[in-house]
């Protein structure tokens, strides 16, 4: 662009270790090196960092009420007894006057063992700051204690005594002989007409920004999104027993998904030609930490991107398509999320996150049963019904900033015996209505970010985007309840706000011992920015997740499992996208060839 390039400008949060709950907000001018501001926020708590989980582990193991806890149900050896550190959803005890945690507590008999197969029936409850095991919460059914499950329920490799004949599985191996179709110039990603600014920070991990894509018709490069990330999610767990009412994962905003990256191995995560990036993010004094290999790029084949056949002559036409993949791993206690940014040759864009995890469990006391709020898993052994729901921040630039979004809905036209406009009854239509605000979930709907100044001359149309989202699976915590108060944001499978500096995270800023309230001080939530967006710059924040009743096919390691969002030219472009590519040599793969069976 013209004019001169602005200064480079950093928001950091610092945490004041001589005040409970001492947050300070900084914004530090990179180039000139100067302070430019220095806040004191109240009443919030700071994200969990992994030097904050990692003392729990430690100092439970030899505080007197948790080796009492243990030994009342056999348990002698506490080098056997671990703890998940997580944060916590609600305790009225202590409320937000402390920084706390819970660990929740596991046997293993040997290190490599599966403690999600022998849960045990207590929680601690821990001061962040203070490093103090504040309660121990000890569970009876009727005055009784439950022992742990020990029957061994292990994954790895070493301890499977039945694996799968390897030599009926042959190998697959992909190559790029000729090298890889996309470019880097330092964080600048060129790949088949899109450009993209990759970066990575603590909180959402990958940020993609300025993405464009190539019109060949008008031999331009055509703005699309200004930034996408994945903003919040929320897993809120179903069986309102205590203690797993405090069961509120927000991953996101109280870990940090940059902070619970995986460094990715060659050929195991990824597959293929690889080009990793490196992240990097602040450790707990400031330094810089670097995360090798947190981001993969990679190219795949797409199968047919299109195809026909002429049934008069037999004339026929295909080209594959191929997708860019931009993804990391996260791992947060005992689930991982695998986050993939995918781009394909029509334009397409499609985040989608493959689940796979150990299920947290619970133990099951002799005189109880699973249902109905989980699942016994493996004799003794409970996995709870929880819910996974993400939230996908679209900053867009469709053809520039006047953007809105409208609802669509397939609708039938009415049809009565005398109707003049649909006389056959099968007669139907889109209905758009502008959405400014929040929009509800409905069987069919989609919606469209649209550039009302921009109209595609073909159709006569704006020019847009659709949102396809049919994996919203709706918050199922109640009105009122805690945990729906602070998860509001996945009330609605899309929300579209005015944009303003440092409003990136629907559950706010502070997600930690959050109260939820939309105004609150010094940790406003997306509910309390929504006002009129007509005629604004807009951000969109898209819902989808899925309802997971657990399966004993998901113990003692699950499969992985998909859900996905997807934003797809809408009339975009004068003509299909997929036709450059028809003329490509590679449509028919040389190399391919017959079984021989």
């Amino acid at each position: 662009g013209e004019g001169p390039r602005p200064d480079r400008r950093a928001f950091a949060i610092l945490i004041d270790r001589h005040s409970p709950g001492g947050v300070i907000e900084a914004v530090i001018n990179l180039t000139s090196r100067v302070i430019e501001e220095w806040k004191r926020v109240e009443d919030v708590m700071p994200i969990l960092t992994p030097t904050d989980l990692g003392f729990i582990e430690r100092v439970a193991r030899s505080d007197p009420r948790v080796i009492q806890a243990c030994q009342d149900i056999g348990i002698y050896d506490m080098s056997q007894v671990y703890f998940d550190a997580w944060a916590i959803g609600i305790d009225e005890r202590w409320g937000r006057d402390r920084r706390l945690q819970q660990g929740l507590p596991y046997y293993r008999r040997k290190p490599e063992d599966n403690q999600y197969a022998h849960p045990l029936d207590f929680i601690v409850i821990a001061d962040t700051e203070t490093e103090e095991i504040l309660s121990v919460d000890v569970r009876t059914v009727d005055g009784e204690r439950t022992r742990p499950p020990l029957k061994q329920q292990n994954y790895l490799p070493t301890s499977l005594q039945h694996g799968y004949p390897y030599d009926t599985l042959k190998p697959i191996h992909i190559t790029q002989p000729d090298g890889v179709s996309f470019q880097l110039h330092g964080n600048m990603l060129h790949w088949a007409g899109y450009k993209m600014h990759i970066s990575f920070n603590y909180w959402e991990g990958i940020v993609l920004s300025d993405i464009s894509i190539y019109n060949p018709v008008e031999k331009r490069q055509r703005p699309l999104f200004y930034r996408i990330s994945v903003a919040e999610m929320v897993v809120p767990y179903g069986c309102p027993e205590p203690p797993h009412h405090q069961k509120q994962a927000f991953d996101v905003g109280e870990y940090g998904m940059g902070l619970m990256t995986n460094s990715l191995r060659l050929g195991c995560d990824c597959k293929g030609v690889i080009q990793y990036l490196d992240g990097v993010i602040s450790g707990q004094q400031g330094t810089p930490v670097v995360v090798k290999n947190a981001i993969c790029i990679h190219e795949e084949d797409n199968g047919l991107l299109v195809k026909h056949t002429d049934f008069r002559d037999a004339r026929s036409i295909s080209a594959r398509d191929r997708r860019l993949i931009i993804s990391q791993i996260v791992t947060a206690a005992n689930y991982d999320y695998r986050f993939y940014h995918t781009f394909t040759l029509d334009g397409t864009y499609k985040l989608e996150v493959r689940l796979t995890r150990i299920l947290n469990t619970y133990c099951l006391h002799p005189s109880e049963t699973a249902n109905p709020y989980g699942t016994e898993v493996a004799h003794g052994v409970t996995a709870h019904n929880h819910q996974h729901i993400f939230s996908l921040r679209i900053d867009p630039e469709i053809d520039g900033l006047e953007n809105e979004v409208q609802e669509c809905d397939a609708v039938p036209l009415q049809y009565t015996d005398d109707s003049k406009a649909n006389p056959y009854g099968n007669g139907f239509f889109c209905r758009q209505r502008a959405v400014e605000g929040a929009s509800l979930a409905s069987l069919g709907r989609s919606w469209d970010i649209v550039n009302p100044t921009k109209v595609n001359p073909v159709c006569k149309k704006p020019v847009g985007y659709k949102i396809l989202n049919s994996q919203y699976p709706g918050l199922l915590a109640q009105e009122g309840s805690i945990v729906r108060q602070r998860a509001a944001f996945a009330t609605k499978p899309l929300w579209v706000v005015p944009f303003k500096d440092f409003r990136l995270y629907p559950a706010g800023n502070y997600v930690c011992q959050s109260t939820g309230e939309a105004h609150q001080s010094g940790n406003e939530t997306l509910e309390g920015w929504v006002s009129d967006a007509k005629h604004a710059d807009i951000v969109c924040y898209v819902q989808f997740g899925l309802t997971h009743i657990p399966r004993t096919e998901d113990f003692p390691i699950m499969p992985a499992e998909p859900v996905s969002v997807t934003l797809r030219a809408a009339n975009f472009f004068q003509s299909s996208p997929a036709l450059p590519f028809l003329t490509l040599p590679q449509n028919r793969d040389t190399n391919s060839q017959l079984a021989g069976l």
